[in-house]
């Protein structure tokens, strides 16, 4: 196995010394790189691009199902492997989607993690068995997935949604559609309602899957 150098991604000061407490008593493995949100993940990798990234999903600015997207989009020999306490099935499907090729919950003992990056390493994909039960569930029986509802849009909110996707603010989406900040407000809640998300993020992860916004350049 080729020694990996390791980027830790997590928003929490203990928790990466933790993760490299951990790697620092396993021969071969070398903690080359941490951030502390996305954004600087992104700037740190510009420099320098570790075997594998240990990534957080809640961070501070772009969350992880963002920033795997755009590593695998420039840097696709790098491998994430998430490391996150959500269960829910829109991160776990997003993440992978994306092109994460491990999926563990911050449960896991240590060795674990461990293995999982030495999996990792030798082309195998990780996931955590409940997570892997999911999967296998939602493939076993497809009618459990969960039902789109990108139909029931108006035109006026797949324009909103569009701009959503572009990174555009409230008040960018306001002058560009020729309303108020609160009608931007009230299309923004009843888009999130429509496609069954939390956020704003979810949402243009949610539109990006499912191809309801052209993509431009």
């Amino acid at each position: 196995m080729t020694v990996p150098d390791i980027m830790i991604v997590d928003d929490h000061t203990v928790l990466r010394d933790g993760l490299k407490t951990i790697f620092s008593m396993e021969k071969g493995f070398n903690v080359v790189a941490e951030a502390e949100s996305g954004e600087e993940a992104l700037r740190t990798l510009e420099d320098i691009q570790p075997e594998v990234v240990i990534m957080d999903i809640n961070l501070p600015g772009k969350n992880g199902v963002e920033v795997t997207a755009e590593i695998k989009a420039q840097w696709p020999d790098v491998k994430v492997l998430i490391l996150t306490m959500y269960k829910h099935d829109e991160y776990f499907m997003s993440a992978i989607t994306k092109g994460a090729e491990g999926y563990l919950l911050k449960d896991a003992p240590s060795e674990e993690v461990v293995d999982a990056v030495k999996s990792l390493m030798s082309g195998e994909a990780v996931i955590h068995p409940s997570m892997a039960k999911k999967l296998l569930d939602l493939h076993q029986h497809p009618e459990k997935a969960p039902e789109k509802n990108q139909n029931e849009l108006t035109a006026r909110e797949k324009e909103v949604l569009e701009c959503l996707v572009k990174g555009m603010s409230n008040k960018d989406i306001a002058a560009e559609l020729f309303i108020s900040d609160k009608t931007v407000k009230i299309h923004v809640s009843k888009i999130l309602r429509k496609l069954g998300v939390k956020s704003r993020s979810q949402a243009v992860i949610h539109a990006i899957q499912n191809d309801l916004v052209p993509l431009t350049d």
